[in-house]
């Protein structure tokens, strides 16, 4: 695809939070806009783990994207994945020998998991970015009772009702959270050779606390109330080994048939794309205003982008960081289409930590105000709906999660993608 009508074209590789945001950010202003992505719809990730844990159905939380652009007669929808990036003839490089023109190009292609040098343990323990992800996880952890519900051997079937979720951030925090209220609450008497509250969720963190970014009386909150679940925490101990009979950390063997990981993520290749610096997520290392070293028409953000602060730290990988980047390079192409080429750093604004606990607590630092409990738990659910694309979408999710709360049932629990005797 050429550039063709000389109008000013900004192709945007990825349909995430930071994509869109830039390209909301772009309507109305002298330019072409092409939004690449390898799939089909935008995905509200904080809320994944939900329908990895039969909270909610996929269609709650993810959006197609061209339905969500069909008003913009400036942006073209592209479904395809991106092989590379020819900076010296400004093309888009996808598969088949296809490519696309671009005069500005932002790259805002999330990230992976990372397993810090196993990449042999991601069968085994699957990580949660993706739709695919989420109901291959829903798939094990129901997988894991039915197959309980027919095992006779004690040992196997305590395997069996084992969880292990590596990594104490706010996902593994939020899955233990959920998993366990699953298995002791929605599931009880439900089976007939098994009780599911025998079942073990473990959650390890090779830190000495979870939830490490918040403050120290938050996470030790966290953990207290992990704990009232049901939930085993393990600190101080990295997993060193993962196989199809468990884990191993602290020198320990911890047999579990579900391991389920959220200890870290890496960035897409597009350092590598370009033969650019990262970091050791492999994010590129942007100038302040987002731009790539030697590359002033192309752009970073979200995931992407290697990007610090004033004191130091980098801006974190969450959603509102990124969108407010998609802003800010949104803001810059305007800026320059009109002769300003000035640059102007990036200034990230933290609105604040939240992570729930289960169905009844969460946490939240905003700086100015900390919470915990079902009040932190309100304050976090009408965030996330607030967020929510949709009135539909907003009145879906509230109904269910009014639902689970009243109720305590989860009405996800489908086993789908693969075989019902493959955990």
């Amino acid at each position: 695809m050429a550039a063709g009508s000389g109008t000013h074209h900004v192709v945007i590789v990825g349909a995430g939070f930071g994509g869109l945001e830039c390209t909301r950010a772009l309507d109305g202003a002298p330019v072409r806009v092409t939004v690449i992505d390898q799939r089909n719809h935008h995905l509200f990730q904080p809320l994944l783990y939900q329908v990895a844990t039969t909270s909610l159905a996929t269609s709650e939380i993810a959006w197609p994207v061209r339905h969500l652009l069909r008003r913009r007669r400036d942006v073209t929808t592209l479904l395809g994945q991106v092989a590379g990036v020819d900076a010296a003839d400004k093309r888009v490089l996808l598969g088949d020998d296809r490519s696309v023109a671009y005069d500005t190009l932002v790259l805002a292609t999330g990230a992976r998991h990372a397993y810090f040098g196993h990449d042999e343990w991601e069968p085994l323990a699957p990580g949660l970015k993706t739709i695919e992800d989420a109901t291959t996880i829903r798939r094990a952890i129901l997988n894991a009772f039915e197959q309980a519900e027919w095992e006779a051997d004690p040992e196997k079937r305590r395997a069996l009702l084992t969880l292990a979720i590596i990594g104490g951030g706010p996902t593994g925090v939020e899955l233990a959270g959920t998993i366990a209220e699953l298995a002791h609450e929605t599931l009880r008497g439900e089976f007939r050779n098994i009780d599911t509250r025998e079942t073990r969720v473990v959650l390890i963190e090779a830190g000495d606390r979870i939830l490490s970014n918040f403050r120290p009386n938050l996470s030790a909150y966290a953990k207290a109330a992990l704990e009232r679940l049901g939930v085993t925490v393990e600190l101080g101990r990295p997993v060193t080994e993962c196989d199809s009979d468990g884990v191993v950390f602290g020198g320990r063997r911890l047999h579990a048939r579900t391991i389920i990981w959220a200890a870290g993520v890496a960035a897409s290749p597009a350092a590598e794309w370009l033969g650019v610096t990262s970091d050791r997520a492999g994010r590129v290392i942007v100038q302040p205003d987002l731009t790539l070293p030697g590359h002033a028409d192309i752009f970073a953000i979200g995931d992407t982008a290697h990007v610090e602060r004033p004191d130091g730290k980098p801006v974190p990988g969450v959603a509102p960081a990124a969108k407010q980047q998609g802003r800010h390079v949104a803001l810059t192409i305007r800026r320059r289409l009109g002769g300003d080429r000035t640059p102007q750093p990036f200034r990230y604004r933290h609105d604040g930590d939240l992570a729930t606990i289960g169905k009844r607590a969460a946490v939240i630092d905003f700086g100015w105000i900390r919470l915990t409990g079902r009040i932190a738990w309100w304050v976090w659910g009408l965030a996330h709906i607030y967020f929510l694309i949709g009135l539909r979408n907003r009145l879906a999710v509230s109904l269910s999660w009014l639902w689970i709360y009243v109720t305590g049932q989860r009405s996800a629990r489908l086993i789908t993608q693969g075989d019902a005797d493959k955990g």
